[in-house]
């Protein structure tokens, strides 16, 4: 059990037995960190999930109290399953974070994105300059929905390689796949409708869900992906109008769902006719030869969106991303309008050139390797450094590190203090909108390994075991 969870448990049972009763204010989140001798992140973490359980009620400007309403109201939560649905409030903290790293010369172990080093800049130019060529007249029009057909053809011919057969006019151009998260949801729920997605989840699904006015259920994933009994279980219990998951290599724990555990999944959401928007956008960092499939493949009848991106292989400042939508292709173009109106053309131009150009293949053959050989330099790095009692994730695709550190750790406070040495990170709490994961951190190794990235993981290390340290001596 994880600290906040600790924390979470004292709390409550102080309100069973009587010490605290509904309506009753608890104590402020700085005293009672001060009481326990804890981090008031932690503390936070722990409140939130009190709230979410039905124990505690949040009031504006005047703290957390005992529910009036009683805990007896909230459905049980089965052990070891789903909690209850939860409002999402992460944007803040994701964007203070994101500010954060804005400065020069950080060792960026927290954004998931390429590093410059690491992509064709070069192709990516002349494919841009013969884009102009052929249509000069591009940054001076709008490329209407679904997008550029070139470009359309050629996210088509990539679809083969992940096992699915949408054709061109099946696909919506977006802008990045945060846009096709977004189209997607719009066009499948309502404000205060429930959401699924697998715990921990990518701290920007959660910002669309948030954004959106939707409410989010966490339910628990493993090595293998969203865990279908618990998945099976949630959408008995409870309204859930959609369920998001990132199938190969998921952000943040780089997660492979098997072919198997796909069909699976597809075939169990389209008996309950609920849709899966499915997050792929990692899928051709497979570090093997073999790219894994999509569940988009197993679709029959249209009830997955799929959205996919080069914004993590090619080129991230294009925003380029797409979205097959399936039945709900009117609602999505209609929303695409609604929205950003279209996608920059030039971008999709010269993506489409490049990607015809048969070139995309060979460079990711480079960043596959690349990202293989960070991860192992990574792993064994962080196993020599960091606390003993360390859990290390062990994806085989992507470029993203999932950490568990000691309970003792607050992931917070060591990204704070990562932060003024120069190293960004991101804490595990990102990832789950009940506060989970509060020991946990993601660490991205998308960037040339060097002495300066090598330095940094074990000034990392050294500052998560000077906190484990601190915590020891105050026991």
């Amino acid at each position: 059990m994880n600290l906040y969870q600790n924390l979470a448990e004292r709390l409550k049972a102080s309100i069973q037995q009587g010490i605290y009763s509904p309506g009753d204010k608890v104590p402020s989140v700085r005293r009672f960190a001060a009481q326990q001798q804890v981090s008031q992140s932690s503390v936070v973490s722990a409140f939130r999930l009190l709230e979410s359980e039905g124990w505690l009620e949040a009031r504006p400007q005047s703290g957390f109290f005992v529910n009036v309403s009683g805990v007896a109201s909230s459905p049980s939560q089965p052990s070891g399953e789903t909690s209850a649905p939860c409002t999402v409030r992460v944007s803040d903290l994701v964007i203070r974070l994101y500010q954060a790293t804005q400065r020069e010369n950080l060792v960026s172990l927290g954004a998931a994105v390429p590093k410059h080093a690491l992509l064709p800049l070069k192709d990516l130019r002349e494919a841009m300059a013969r884009a102009l060529r052929r249509s000069p007249d591009a940054g001076s029009r709008y490329s209407f929905p679904p997008g550029e057909v070139a470009l359309r053809v050629q996210i088509a011919r990539r679809g083969v390689e992940a096992g699915c057969a949408f054709s061109p006019d099946d696909i919506q151009v977006t802008s990045g796949c945060q846009e096709a998260i977004n189209l997607a949801l719009r066009a499948v729920t309502q404000a205060g409708d429930i959401v699924a997605i697998e715990s921990p989840a990518f701290f920007g699904t959660l910002q669309a869900i948030e954004s959106l006015g939707l409410q989010a259920l966490e339910v628990p994933s493993d090595a293998n992906g969203l865990r279908l009994e618990a998945l099976s279980l949630a959408l008995e219990r409870w309204p859930i109008k959609a369920v998001m998951a990132v199938t190969n290599f998921s952000n943040p724990t780089g997660s492979l769902m098997p072919d198997a555990r796909k069909r699976e999944l597809v075939k169990l959401l389209r008996k309950h006719e609920i849709p899966l928007i499915e997050d792929d956008i990692y899928g051709d960092l497979a570090h093997g030869r073999e790219r894994p499939r999509a569940a988009k493949a197993y679709d029959l009848d249209g009830y997955v969106l799929y959205c996919g991106s080069f914004s993590k292989t090619l080129a991230p400042g294009y925003r380029i991303g797409w979205l097959a939508p399936g039945r709900w292709k009117a609602a999505v173009e209609r929303f695409k309008y609604d929205s950003t109106f279209a996608t920059a053309t030039l971008p999709q131009l010269a993506l489409a050139e490049y990607l015809a150009s048969g070139r995309y293949e060979r460079h990711l053959t480079r960043l596959r390797s690349t990202a293989r050989s960070n991860l192992q330099q990574a792993q064994a790095l962080v196993a020599r450094t960091f606390p003993h009692a360390t859990q290390i994730s062990s994806p085989t695709g992507g470029y993203l590190l999932w950490l568990q550190l000691p309970e003792d750790c607050d992931a917070m406070r060591l990204q704070q203090s990562a932060l003024a040495a120069g190293i960004s990170i991101s804490p595990g709490s990102l990832f789950s909108p009940n506060g989970k994961y509060a020991n946990c951190i993601r660490l991205s190794v998308a960037l040339p390994w060097d002495a300066q990235v090598e330095d940094a993981i074990k000034r990392l290390g050294k500052l998560a075991m000077d906190q484990v340290a601190a915590v020891a001596s105050r026991r």
